[in-house]
């Protein structure tokens, strides 16, 4: 009878207690369940704004499913402490715009990594307007409270090709993640090639430096070209999961100097640039 509770038929308040108790034990049970302990809790957000074009969407879905599976990153995983993660990946864009595209998922092998690679290979990427950081922020803070997972650590690892231009100031949605212990990763894309490039900053690694990344060993790599990005996605998660916050350039640690992070609000609130002439 092992894995069984046997509970005798009680009479009147008896039954009542019992009935109790074992749902007690099976809820216990089934916290402990989700309660997994793994390595690293890894939220990757994704930019899907506009200001990108179809093509650089496939690249970054490619890229980050490439890179699930390459032999540096599944490595990375397996000479963890517990020899797996558990990850999701959502695309983002304005405010109440996030998709998730796979849910939270343990990779403990080869065989779980190209699994998440085929998931993440099996649809199109589809734009939306806006570009909301702080959204996307604290869309990944509710997957952490959701999650089911024990993580010895939590990073997000967000990705995009402009400043915040909607909602909640993005510094509070970083803070409010990293007083929860949570390290914020950034992939800033030096790129543009979609119709809402208007919006794009010329210093955006800057702005992810001081307004976006932070909390323990947080760092970015930023994108220059396209081409770029396959190897800067396996960069980044060998150096995420093996717990590395340093490293040489292009590497920047996360460091406070005056910056006005509120600059993609302004641009959008000043958007006369749209009715001027060429």
């Amino acid at each position: 009878m092992s894995g069984f509770i046997a509970i005798s038929r009680i009479p009147g308040r008896g039954a009542v207690a019992a009935g109790a108790l074992f749902c007690s034990l099976v809820f216990s049970g089934a916290v402990a369940k989700a309660q997994e302990a793994v390595d690293v809790e890894l939220v990757l957000a994704v930019d899907v704004s506009l200001s990108m074009s179809a093509g650089e969407l496939e690249i970054q879905r490619r890229g980050y499913a490439e890179a699930l599976v390459h032999k540096d990153v599944v490595n990375a995983i397996l000479n963890g402490a517990y020899g797996k993660i558990a990850v999701t990946y959502f695309e983002w864009a304005g405010s109440f715009s996030q998709h998730v595209v796979v849910p939270w998922t343990v990779i403990a092998s080869a065989e779980d990594a190209r699994r998440m690679a085929d998931r993440l290979s099996a649809s199109v990427p589809a734009s939306a307007r806006r570009t909301s950081i702080s959204g996307a922020l604290q869309f990944a803070g509710d997957l952490f409270a959701e999650s089911g997972f024990r993580g010895l650590r939590r990073v997000v690892d967000v990705s995009g090709d402009g400043p915040n231009n909607q909602g909640a100031p993005v510094v509070g949605a970083r803070d409010a993640l990293i007083e929860k212990g949570i390290t914020v990763n950034g992939l800033p894309l030096m790129t543009s090639g979609g119709p809402g490039g208007g919006f794009d900053v010329p210093d955006l690694d800057i702005y992810y430096r001081n307004c976006v990344i932070g909390g323990p060993g947080a760092f970015m790599i930023p994108v220059n070209d396209w081409p770029q990005f396959p190897e800067a996605i396996r960069r980044k998660l060998v150096l995420e999961l093996a717990d590395a916050g340093t490293g040489k350039p292009p590497i920047i640690l996360a460091q406070a100097e005056a910056y006005d992070c509120l600059i993609g609000e302004k641009m959008w609130q000043d958007r006369s640039w749209i009715w001027r002439d060429p």
